[in-house]
């Protein structure tokens, strides 16, 4: 019997963390509940990637929120995605603007925003923010809740 889930490779069994965001295969299915307006959030607090001058390791808290039209994003190959990261050598700014893109083209939705919260590097804590456009005025979007960085405060 065929369903919204029926085309999905990664859900129900091992998979490897794919070698690099390129590689990563981000999944969706259809979105039952498309007639209505609702957001859907994701936090990442442990977002790894690699400065790409030393390759030292960069930690990140993001929250991704998006309101879906037509297709929902697997959560599962979400994290692979996420996690192909790891290994990968870019700015802040580059890593977060890259993910809140490719989702955006995977699942066209009514509205996607993404804040990366980045730990500091050189003493110097980076947040990018972006979204696809005015803020949906029909759906409640709570605040993202990361405090900005205030270190031993």
């Amino acid at each position: 019997m065929q369903t919204i889930y029926s085309d999905l490779t990664q859900l129900g069994g091992k998979t490897d963390l794919p070698a690099s965001p390129e590689d990563a295969v981000l999944e969706r299915v259809a979105n039952p509940q498309a007639d209505v307006s609702y957001c859907v959030r994701f936090t990442a607090p442990e977002f790894t990637s690699l400065c790409p001058m030393t390759g030292q390791p960069d930690f990140a808290h993001l929250v991704i929120d998006y309101v879906p039209d037509a297709f929902l994003v697997e959560s599962k190959s979400l994290k692979l995605f996420l996690g192909a990261f790891r290994n990968h050598g870019a700015f802040h700014e580059d890593c977060t603007i890259s993910i809140a893109r490719r989702l955006v083209d995977l699942l066209s939705p009514r509205w996607l925003r993404i804040g990366g919260y980045w730990y500091p590097r050189g003493g110097i804590p980076i947040d990018v923010f972006w979204q696809t456009g005015a803020t949906p005025a029909d759906v409640w979007i709570p605040d993202q809740g990361v405090p900005p960085y205030r270190g031993r405060g």
